[in-house]
């Protein structure tokens, strides 16, 4: 078994929602971007650009994790979403600096519009959240925590990455990181729990429906960069 397999219990919800969009999901987690950050060849624009949107996208991902505080269903879940909330907004400053390291000053990222992928994603987000109940949001919001775990693990697993003299080592080990891969564990996790709790199974189509759409949301998000 790979390390990033090992996220959610066996016959969990999560594993059946990633096994269920084995395509999209590869397509997300093995994108040809994330195997040119493996091999050190990703053209710096498209990286560049990458890193600007993703600044935006973290604005409405906080959003999102607040929308979760909303529909937490208990009040442990209540704190926990809080906290995450304040942590993704600390992150937006880290972010900003991290940009500043790539060329990128924060002038000129605060003043960067968002594009359609990151519109269509982060809004999509959103919207299953205000229009279903806690684990619809959890499904949409998953993908993104767990994946890029597993996109780091994938990275560290592949034959062909460049180790010595990768520019883009620091981004792989942010994601590769201890307290990263737990925070991907947890929320994997998280969908097995209220899987359980909120009868994953009875809405199973629905739901495995709305995580591959996520994957295929972010391979989009990572396609962007490429017409930069």
């Amino acid at each position: 078994m790979n390390a990033w397999e090992s996220y959610g219990r066996e016959g969990g919800l999560y594993r059946q929602l990633r096994d269920g969009c084995a395509r999209e999901w590869s397509g997300y987690t093995w994108h040809s971007f994330v195997q040119q950050l493996s091999a050190g060849t990703l053209p710096l624009p498209a990286f560049q650009h990458y890193l600007v949107q993703d600044y935006l996208f973290l604005i409405h991902f906080a959003r999102a994790k607040a929308l979760a505080v909303v529909k937490g269903e208990s009040l442990a879940a209540m704190r926990g979403k809080a906290a995450a909330v304040l942590a993704i907004l600390d992150e937006t400053k880290l972010h900003l600096k991290y940009c500043a390291d790539w060329g990128l000053s924060e002038a000129d990222v605060v003043a960067t519009s968002e594009t359609v992928e990151t519109v269509s994603y982060t809004r999509w987000v959103l919207d299953r959240g205000l229009h279903g109940d806690i684990l619809d949001l959890e499904v949409a919001l998953a993908p993104c925590t767990v994946g890029y775990g597993e996109v780091a693990l994938r990275i560290l697993a592949d034959p062909a990455r460049m180790v010595a003299g990768n520019p883009y080592q620091s981004w792989i080990e942010m994601y590769a990181s201890d307290d990263y891969q737990a925070l991907a564990r947890a929320a994997a996790e998280r969908l097995d729990s209220l899987g359980d709790s909120h009868g994953g199974q009875a809405r199973f189509a629905m739901l495995s429906r709305d995580f591959a759409e996520a994957a295929r949301l972010e391979q989009r998000f990572w396609q962007q960069g490429f017409a930069a």
